[in-house]
């Protein structure tokens, strides 16, 4: 008789119809209301992108891929999945509470996330882990997955695929922008966060095994905290790329991302693109991991690594 474990798969919410939206970005301010001004600058990026995030439903089906994937590769276990979000519910509080009450006494954890840091990947394990410590659910969390050769495969092809549509003599003035969720530059350097070294990592492995020439990082997505984040943002970057380099093509790949929402459909195919056609060069981003099996598969063979 196979084993029962909790499949607990974290990420970070987002509005699921526009009454959302205010309680939502109050649980991101640590409980402080965004002034009307505010209010109104993210109901204005969410209809620039057509409307709500399409976060909500991806983020359920990926976690419905991560566990059949999980009950293709063990025959000894079934996972039971459960989703925990960090800005609204289900809380990851929720997850574990309904964990508790299907009589899960052993789960693993994923965020959807690929990159470590402490304020990010590091932030959902210790809530899941205080979560579940009054119940004895014993805990094993998955920390990164960005090294995965699925991961970079994916990457590696998607780039590949937009470098074939750029004429082959163009090849030599393209620029691949890596880039991720920049996060508070102090938090970085006082905790000696693996995070700048992590993203540092991926964009060498792109540039190793795709056919692309030149590689930049870049961050991007930074929130308004009047302290110092980390950067170059993209937009800046993208500017200075141009300045120095005269490139012709800009192709984004946000990999600190998982899917298609807001941080890429505004951040990048509207910010980003808006720069990218001031400047009168062209703008590709390639299509978003999601539920591809080559991104799934990073994942399950991650959670296997340390399970």
């Amino acid at each position: 008789m196979s084993k029962t474990i909790g499949l607990l798969v974290m990420a970070y919410g987002t509005p699921y119809k526009e009454s959302d939206i205010e309680p939502y970005y109050t649980d991101i301010r640590h409980g402080k209301k965004p002034t009307e001004a505010e209010l109104e600058d993210l109901k204005e990026r969410y209809k620039a992108i057509g409307g709500l995030s399409p976060l909500a439903g991806m983020t359920n089906r990926q976690a419905e891929a991560i566990c059949d994937g999980l009950n293709q590769a063990y025959d000894d276990k079934e996972f039971k999945l459960y989703i925990g979000l960090k800005h609204i519910h289900p809380f990851i509080e929720d997850a574990v509470e309904s964990m508790h009450e299907d009589g899960i006494e052993e789960a693993v954890t994923v965020v959807l996330a690929p990159h470590y840091s402490s304020f990010s990947v590091g932030s959902y394990n210790e809530r899941a882990q205080k979560a579940a410590a009054p119940y004895d659910i014993k805990l094993t969390h998955v920390e990164h997955y960005y090294q995965q050769p699925k991961f970079i495969q994916y990457w590696t092809e998607k780039v590949n695929e937009t470098l074939n549509k750029i004429p082959q003599e163009e090849h030599d003035d393209t620029i691949l922008v890596v880039s991720a969720h920049s996060l508070p530059k102090a938090l970085i350097e006082d905790n000696n966060d693996p995070y700048p070294d992590e993203l540092h990592a991926t964009a060498e492995l792109l540039q190793q095994h795709s056919d692309i020439k030149h590689v930049a990082e870049g961050w991007q997505s930074e929130g308004n905290t009047g302290t110092p984040w980390l950067g170059p943002d993209v937009q800046d970057l993208t500017r200075t790329l141009y300045d120095e380099h005269q490139y012709k093509n800009f192709i984004y790949t946000p990999v600190g991302f998982v899917c298609e929402h807001l941080e890429v459909l505004y951040d990048n195919d509207h910010e980003c693109k808006a720069v990218c056609d001031d400047l009168g060069v062209n703008y590709h981003r390639p299509t978003m991991p999601d539920t591809d099996p080559l991104f799934i598969g990073a994942i399950v063979d991650e959670i296997k690594n340390v399970f």
